[in-house]
């Protein structure tokens, strides 16, 4: 049998290429592309994926190459209506960092080399066929050659005009928003500029207007330019469409110079219905694009892509039965419906075009955004540490499926090494030793006790809360571990 096909060596490919291979599967990523990506695109990582990052090793590159920005600013006719920070709320990662795309598939890069794997670039998959414990893929290289794989999964992390989504024939639903906008990465000159440590965004009467911080000194402007007419493209913009923004928007006081990249964009909103079919899978935007506000857009794909991994890796390495795959489509498709819609909700509050909706929409935000619970809670959403999978088949018990926090553990977090496995926690010590015993391929015991009072907990190698126990319920977690491993429930 070959190894796993991951089509796509954008971040989310990546991501779940390395991942594989820090677990000991043997994975082949292609590319259809000469190079990778030259622009800047996706933009922020958040504090959730700092921490997965955590997990596959590669967190500190992308510290030393990004910038730490450590609030956001809403801004209306020259006032702050509320300013958010990332770093009032208690966690490891409390900023964005900001950091170009072309940076993080360099980075990553260099991190799936050092596990061992290349990328292969100007091969294409041209059809696949799947069979009863096999799919057979069809790839064709940059000289023409012709290549028939047999790959036990094959998962397109190949973006929103996904070949794997099309020839599945799974329906992309969703909506083209009706606005043009434009795209700029620039370098701001003069005392009017926001911060370089803050996202700012200014509410205008004829739309919103978006500053993110980049290395470098640069800044990534996003703005609308009115309602998009296909008959009839608008050309790309120049400096003084941009310069002119600026001015209108925010009241002036800087100036855009040096572009990088001037573009137009338009946003799309949709969405698969799930993420598997069979032994195919779809990770990123072949399964979910969305509006850019709030940057969840890259980290979702990339936490797609940690989640499918390690499930992928105990599967094939025996440690647990096929069945652990079935949570990969219901957890990831929760989070994309809610990424969707939150991402959606900003989009329609900040581009509002009746004149009495924008005045109550400024004077509810500056209003709520006095709370400072509120901008917390803004903080915490967007640096997606609440994402949860309560609903999951794997989550059993109060409180599972939350994140496990990585400050009950010091040091390097259990399970993140190279053997995808459960962690358990318990107050029974040596109960905790024998009910691993048991299962030595699929769990290990934390040195630890449970840090909430309960009597033992069971995290998933992702991080995330699996089991908890009601009580001494030392035959449920067995249960539990049975089932996954594959016996009698």
């Amino acid at each position: 049998m070959s190894k796993v096909l991951v089509v796509g060596a954008g971040p989310v490919g990546l991501t779940l290429a390395a991942e594989l291979a820090r677990y000991g599967i043997g994975v082949r990523l292609i590319d259809r592309s000469s190079r990778a990506t030259e622009t800047s695109k996706a933009l922020v990582v958040w504090s959730r994926t700092l921490e997965l990052m955590d997990r596959m090793g590669c967190t500190e590159g992308f510290l030393a190459a990004g910038l730490r920005a450590h609030g956001a600013s809403i801004r209306s006719e020259g006032t702050v209506l509320g300013r958010p920070r990332f770093d009032d709320v208690a966690r490891a990662y409390n900023f964005a960092l900001m950091i170009p795309q072309k940076e993080t598939e360099r980075l990553l890069t260099a991190h799936l080399r050092s596990l061992g794997v290349v990328i292969e670039r100007e091969v294409e998959l041209t059809g696949f066929m799947e069979r009863d414990d096999r799919v057979e893929a069809h790839l064709r290289h940059a000289d023409g050659r012709e290549e028939r794989v047999a790959t036990p999964w094959l998962i397109g992390c190949d973006g929103a005009h996904s070949t794997v989504r099309h020839s599945l024939g799974v329906a992309f639903g969703g909506s083209t928003q009706g606005d043009d906008w434009l795209l700029a990465d620039v370098r701001l000159e003069g005392a009017g500029a926001p911060p370089s440590d803050e996202i700012a965004t200014y509410l205008h009467r004829d739309g919103p207007f978006v500053i993110f911080p980049i290395p470098g000194g640069r800044a990534r402007v996003v703005a609308t330019r009115g309602r998009a007419d296909p008959a009839h493209p608008r050309p790309d913009p120049t400096l003084a469409d941009v310069q002119a923004l600026v001015d209108r928007r925010t009241g002036g006081g800087f100036r855009v110079a040096d572009p990088v990249w001037l573009t137009n964009f338009r946003i799309n909103e949709r969405k698969v219905a799930e993420y598997r079919r069979g032994r195919i899978f779809l990770a990123g935007d072949a399964a979910h694009i969305h509006s850019p506000a709030g940057g969840q857009g890259m980290n979702t794909g990339m936490q797609d892509a940690i989640n499918l991994a390690w499930k992928l890796a105990m599967v094939e390495r025996s440690q647990a039965a096929e069945t652990l795959l079935d949570s990969y489509s219901p957890e990831r498709t929760g989070v994309g419906d809610m990424v969707l819609r939150n991402a959606g909700r900003l989009t329609d509050m900040a581009t509002l075009a009746h004149p009495a909706a924008q005045v109550a929409r400024n004077l509810a935000l500056r209003f709520l955004l006095g709370f400072h619970a509120v901008r917390d809670r803004m903080a915490t959403t967007m640096s997606e540490i609440e994402i949860a999978y309560p609903g999951s088949p794997l989550s059993h018990g109060p409180g599972a499926g939350a994140r496990w926090d990585p400050q009950h553990d010091a040091g390097s977090a259990p399970g993140s090494g190279r053997e995808p496995r459960f962690v358990l926690y318990a107050a029974d010590a040596a109960r905790g030793t024998v009910l691993a015993g048991r299962f030595p391929a699929l769990l290990e015991p934390a040195p630890r006790m449970p840090p909430d009072g309960s009597s033992l907990v069971i995290v998933r190698p992702d991080g995330y809360v699996g089991f908890v126990a009601v009580g001494e319920e030392w035959d449920g977690a067995e249960r539990y571990l049975r089932a996954l491993a594959g016996g009698p429930g």
